[in-house]
């Protein structure tokens, strides 16, 4: 079982003027992993609040994935994306940029998205946009993928099957 927190990055649902539909929408796609999703919480788009939201999830409560919903693109309050970078120790750019091409094929403007993906400790850490269908897509666009990597982080895994690498070049 995968231990999940998910944040959504919202200055309105922080301050209770709209509801938070995207966590649910998250945390219901999550449940087909299977993972238990410990934790939800929601924060407003500052980087502080974002970043202090990371690292406790990931040093203090441990859970092996956290996933974020908004902030991704390029209003002035989206710092989603640097506060991640400012959290994680190592990026893994192409799982961000597997979300963007799917998300390309489907609206046009998924080319705006700054999300990042990186691995902070032994914590996964995945961006996703703000609206539902939005990071209900993205996530589906990794979901496949996640039990590996987050088996592969915790110090498992084995090697990645054969049918999931890319051929060497010669």
């Amino acid at each position: 079982m995968i231990r999940a927190a998910v944040v959504t990055v919202s200055d309105r649902s922080f301050r209770k003027e709209r509801a938070d539909a995207s966590g649910p929408a998250v945390a219901e796609v999550l449940a087909r992993l299977p993972a238990e999703v410990e934790q939800r919480i929601v924060v407003p788009d500052e980087i502080p609040y974002i970043g202090r939201a990371l690292r406790h999830l990931s040093d203090e409560l441990g859970v092996d994935l956290v996933v974020t919903t908004g902030g991704t693109g390029v209003d002035a309050r989206d710092v989603t994306p640097e506060a991640t970078r400012e959290a994680i120790d190592r990026e893994i750019p192409g799982m961000a940029e597997v979300m963007r091409a799917e998300s390309q094929k489907k609206v046009h403007t998924a080319m705006l998205s700054r999300a990042v993906v990186g691995i902070r400790g032994k914590t996964l850490i995945v961006n996703l946009p703000g609206s539902p269908g939005g990071a209900r897509e993205n996530l589906e666009a990794i979901l496949a993928v996640l039990p590996h990597a987050i088996e592969k982080i915790r110090g498992g895994g084995g090697d990645c099957q054969p049918e999931t690498r890319s051929p060497s070049v010669k």
